[in-house]
């Protein structure tokens, strides 16, 4: 079968011909249809969890996908041969992937029947990216009619956060590039934006808010640069970033909760994200469409962070 793996850590990645995996107890073979393309799949062939978890090579990248289950392992009473499943392929021993046309995931992986108005396309861009901002806004504890400001909003994250956060009554301020990102993200929901290139957010905050914002959410800055956004929020308030940049004595001084976030997904989150699309009250950002071909090149983008949207692949 096609997939994109790597022989060791650091290298790129590359298109390889790889044995179909062999389904084992407790298992699922999927025939993947589509591969959500997310930071985490090359800092984990950077070596992230390196010690923290087995690996094998070639070790096959990917973790959202959607695809149909093609066969079932003993003991499997989940799941059936048909079924359409999506969510994180991610197991142990990482390197069985979801950058590939078939993948093995463990009954117990992170993984429930898809979205039905969602296409297999658009469900594999849901589960990490969905998950974390569903779960970053239930951290915040912002109420209806609070105020958010989001740095990052044009990613797959800040696309949905955007959303949730607006299908909650929150006013979402969204940080954009371009008037493109302006059509995107107020589409989405966003009450303003501010073109970070051609403004500065720390002036026009303070000008238009001068008591600061309930809350921040920020999925992009450096440590500086949190720092700086951290402290547009009002006393009281919380400030929450993705990129692990967060000073827990510089927010205590400033006193706001929040810090450094790490999503934990669960079925249940999964879930609740699949009834919000079927529902019609959630868009899936899909932005790009890409063939497993391609992969090698955008992740060098996502290593850049230069996406909007979500990039999915394409696979059978």
């Amino acid at each position: 079968m096609k997939a994109i793996a790597v022989s060791k850590f650091k290298d790129a990645p590359e298109v390889m011909e790889l044995p179909t995996p062999t389904l084992r107890p407790g298992t699922l073979l999927i025939r993947v249809a589509a591969a959500g393309i997310n930071p985490y799949d090359w800092k984990l062939i950077d070596g992230i969890m390196d010690g923290h978890m087995k690996h094998q090579f070639p070790l096959i990248m990917g973790n959202d996908a959607a695809g149909t289950v093609e066969a079932v392992g003993e003991g499997v009473t989940r799941f059936k041969a048909g079924d359409n499943v999506y969510g994180q392929f991610i197991h142990s021993p990482i390197g069985e992937g979801a950058y590939a046309e078939y993948a093995i995931v463990p009954e117990k992986a992170l993984i429930s029947g898809t979205p039905e108005k969602a296409s297999m396309l658009e469900a594999a861009a849901i589960p990490t990216a969905g998950m974390t901002a569903q779960q970053l806004i239930e951290k915040s504890g912002l109420k209806h009619e609070q105020i958010l400001l989001l740095i990052g909003a044009t990613g797959g994250v800040g696309s949905f956060v955007t959303q949730l956060a607006t299908m909650q009554g929150i006013y979402v301020i969204a940080t954009v590039g371009d008037e493109k990102d302006v059509e995107r993200v107020t589409k989405l929901g966003a009450k303003e934006t501010i073109n970070y290139k051609k403004l500065s957010v720390e002036q026009q905050i303070k000008t238009k808010y001068p008591d600061g914002v309930d809350g921040l959410i920020d999925v992009a800055s450096n440590p500086d640069a949190f720092k700086t956004m951290s402290g547009l929020v009002k006393k009281g308030g919380v400030a929450l970033t993705t990129t692990f940049v967060a000073d827990d004595n510089d927010l205590k001084e400033k006193g706001l909760t929040g810090g450094n976030f790490e999503m934990k997904g669960t079925v249940a989150s999964l879930d609740a994200l699949t009834d919000a699309v079927d529902s019609g009250l959630l868009h899936v950002p899909v932005e790009q469409v890409i063939s497993l071909d391609e992969v090698p090149a955008a992740i060098a983008l996502s290593r850049q962070a230069k996406g909007k949207g979500k990039t999915v692949i394409k696979i059978n």
